[in-house]
């Protein structure tokens, strides 16, 4: 166990130390942070090439004209139909919509360019006439629009979790985004730090290195300690990465939402300012909605769904890393390793945080070489203790099995050099005698 605890030690103090961990460390939270800043700010401001369409209305039904968005910006043409396609051809920037004579009976809308409309373009034109059509097909039938438009309900749904201590917020949205995170992070950390293992693997034996470490310690005492040693390297790099992340949004929502408020009520009339909710907006519904998620008991079990499914997976990559000689040889062996992790990570997106209570969602979260993603997607959503409970117990269960398979190919691969290895081979070296 003092030799375990030593390769522990030494596997998770030469990795923090390193720079490359600080700096990954402390700038992943600030680079995501500020790449979905970037995209919102884009978002916010729009393209620098805004298409200017000319608009030819032989139905007279939109006289009115259609009004200039972001997207674009619109003018009527006075030229006839056969002249605007001329001017098209002549000038690549040109953007020309026709409407025919017979719309209102089947009629095609058409948009001629040299180049091809972006899909905010086109969708704002569909939206305008699809308004201005509805109106006058309203006017025709003897029914007022702007009536219509008033009592059009606006309904919504406040989902309520009903407890033993009472009734609590819950959001739907929040669940399905937390499930994702957790899936993804999980996701992610099986394979970056599994591979760590394999590589750190790899390079002892390619090195010899792992002959004199061999002559010391047992083959399952330094897989065990180069395990463990990682994967609290990941441990330690992922709340970090929590801590960071919370800190940062924290203080970016405060002040782009507070710059926001201020900006709405600078916009307001004097004696309506008082008025004004000071905790309103789509800022504050966001805050709400990650609010009733039950983070004191999210957090715990994604710590042991990582660490279980980290063990599990590492374990594997551990066994294959001792089998070859380089990273080139390892590809024959990654995809039925990986083949269960992919599939339910899809199957999370599509099916799983839909149907969160389904047979299929259900045995995915048991199974243990899926459960560390299919679990944390159905956690948000509420799963019974006795199903929590049996999950964790498989995936020790897994990890204790497949720690067992692995060491008995390490102790055999680890000192192996220059042969091509098959799957065939493997289960030879399994079935060695100690």
């Amino acid at each position: 166990m003092n030799k375990i605890l030593l390769i522990i030690k030494r596997e998770y103090f030469s990795r923090v130390k390193k720079k490359s961990f600080l700096i990954m460390t402390f700038l992943v939270p600030m680079l995501i942070i500020g790449m979905y800043a970037l995209i919102f700010a884009l978002s916010m401001k729009g393209g620098d090439n805004i298409p200017a369409v000319e608009v030819i209305d032989d139905s007279g039904i939109f006289n009115k004209g259609l009004e200039n968005k972001k997207s674009a910006t619109f003018s009527k043409s006075e030229l006839t139909l056969s002249e605007a396609k001329q001017k098209v051809i002549k000038n690549e920037d040109a953007f020309v919509l026709y409407i025919p004579a017979d719309i209102a009976s089947g009629g095609t809308i058409e948009m001629f360019s040299q180049k091809k409309a972006g899909l905010s373009v086109i969708s704002t034109i569909e939206n305008q006439l699809n308004d201005q059509m509805r109106t006058k097909l309203l006017a025709d039938a003897g029914i007022d629009a702007l009536t219509l438009d008033k009592i059009k309900p606006k309904l919504s749904v406040v989902s309520k979790e009903l407890t033993l201590e009472g009734e609590k917020d819950s959001s739907s949205g929040a669940a399905m985004a937390v499930g994702f995170a957790a899936a993804i992070l999980i996701y992610m950390s099986l394979f970056i730090y599994g591979i760590q293992v394999m590589r750190g693997i790899i390079e002892e034996k390619t090195s010899r290195i792992v002959e004199v470490v061999i002559s010391s310690v047992k083959p399952f005492q330094l897989m065990m300690g180069k395990i463990i040693g990682i994967g609290l390297v990941g441990l330690t790099q992922f709340l970090l990465w929590i801590t960071l992340s919370i800190g940062l949004m924290t203080v970016a929502s405060q002040i782009i939402f507070k710059g926001k408020m201020e900006q709405i009520k600078s916009e307001m009339p004097i004696n309506k300012q008082a008025a004004a909710p000071s905790n309103d907006g789509p800022g504050m519904d966001i805050i709400k909605a990650v609010q009733t998620v039950n983070w004191t008991y999210i957090l715990p079990v994604f710590i042991i769904f990582f660490l279980g499914g980290y063990m599990l997976y590492s374990a594997l990559f551990a066994a294959v890393g001792s089998a070859v000689d380089s990273d080139t040889e390892t590809q024959q062996f990654m995809l039925p390793i990986t083949l269960p992790l992919l599939f339910t990570y899809i199957m999370s997106f599509s099916f799983i945080v839909n149907n969160p209570d389904s047979s299929l969602s259900f045995w995915l979260s048991i199974i243990p070489f899926t459960s560390p993603i299919a679990m944390m997607v159905r956690l948000p959503f509420g799963v019974p203790n006795w199903e929590l409970a049996l999950s964790i117990v498989l995936l020790i269960g897994g990890f204790i099995f497949t720690t067992w398979v692995a060491s008995r190919i390490y102790r055999v691969g680890i000192l192996m050099y220059g042969k091509k290895v098959s799957f065939a081979e493997l289960g030879k070296w399994f079935m060695y005698k100690e």
